[in-house]
């Protein structure tokens, strides 16, 4: 038994080779890249390839997905453009009431974990706006049209295209009912199908790791993906700075060099880059560059904030997580030393 993903098997039809089909009608089964992947799969992981086909037959392309993979946000918007999606009155307000409504789960994942409340919150608000926007494609036509319709990213996508069979599988889902966002993210922390096998988890003991509909799972599963990726407990995430006479050839060559670490805290002052709280010198940190409402604002990313991009690789996304979480600390009154 290989769960539900056979769904619809009983429904096969007869394949009219002398009809030619528009992309949005594309029958995937017919394409030679697409059978010889369900022959991989039927041999690596014990389906049908015939089987296999019949679900990839019920796939349909969407160059919608490829428009909207072609420009993401994090490309192309400036950090002054890009907090204004994220760091609203509205997001803020929903935020508290997300936490307020799940304070037991938030609480226990801090206590297992050490992620603090408003980081795992503010991922789930940016995210999906703590649920409420999940995605509205099917994860199938989404990794269908990626894993063999994207070149630059098709070897990536055909991987996740088979840990969601492998998912779908475990988890005993329905195939073609599962949706999500244009990359194929699921649930409320929108997982792409690995993440989802490795990291999802079952908080609530039910017995189902179900982070699609089930806020308690989706808390603990965002905070053990932290910690899994090594997120610190107690330590500062992210500092502002003032940039004191550099070079603009040495602050191109400073600043914006990496996600990860790559100067010090010590080695940044003598630089010029004076960080504007009290800091340990020896800290690794990643010095950033972002182009803000009132001109350059430069920033020292630590270990905590390059764990945040392990979520989503980029610096905007990062700092508009770590920004919306300190406006929901500040909205709930919490003290600021309580987490970090």
């Amino acid at each position: 038994m290989h769960g539900r993903i056979t769904t619809g098997i009983c429904l096969l039809t007869t394949l009219v080779m002398s009809v030619p089909v528009l992309p949005e009608t594309m029958d995937y089964s017919r394409r030679e890249e697409v059978r010889s992947f369900a022959r991989e799969l039927a041999e690596s992981d014990g389906f049908t390839a015939d089987g296999l086909l019949t679900v990839f037959r019920q796939a349909k392309y969407k160059q919608t997905i490829i428009d909207a993979i072609s420009r993401p946000a994090e490309r192309v918007l400036t950090w002054n453009e890009y907090q204004d999606i994220f760091l609203t009155k509205n997001r803020i307000s929903a935020g508290r009431k997300f936490m307020m409504d799940n304070r037991e789960a938030l609480t226990a994942a801090y206590a297992k974990y050490g992620v603090p409340p408003v980081i795992v919150a503010a991922i789930i608000g940016v995210e999906t706006m703590y649920g409420k926007h999940k995605g509205n494609y099917r994860v199938l036509d989404a990794l269908m049209t990626l894993a063999f319709d994207y070149p630059p990213r098709s070897s990536f996508f055909r991987k996740e295209l088979r840990e969601f069979i492998l998912l779908v599988r475990e988890e005993n889902q329905l195939v073609t009912e599962l949706q999500g966002s244009y990359a194929g993210a699921m649930g409320y922390g929108q997982f792409i199908p690995s993440s989802y096998r490795y990291y999802a988890i079952d908080f609530d003991g039910d017995g189902v790791r179900d982070i699609w509909n089930n806020p308690t799972d989706a808390i603990g599963s965002v905070a053990n993906y932290f910690s899994e990726h090594g997120w610190r407990k107690g330590e500062t995430v992210v500092v502002n700075a003032l940039l004191d006479k550099m070079e603009d050839s040495l602050v191109d060559s400073q600043f914006n060099v990496s996600l990860k670490p790559s100067s010090t805290v010590g080695a940044m002052r003598e630089l010029g880059v004076k960080p504007l709280i009290e800091i340990d010198e020896t800290l690794e940190v990643s010095p950033m560059k972002l182009a803000g409402k009132n001109g350059d604002e430069y920033w020292l990313g630590m270990h905590n904030f390059y764990v945040i991009t392990r979520y989503n690789h980029s610096k905007l996304y990062a700092m508009a997580v770590f920004q919306l979480s300190e406006a929901l600390r500040t909205a709930g009154k919490v003290a600021s030393h309580s987490y970090h």
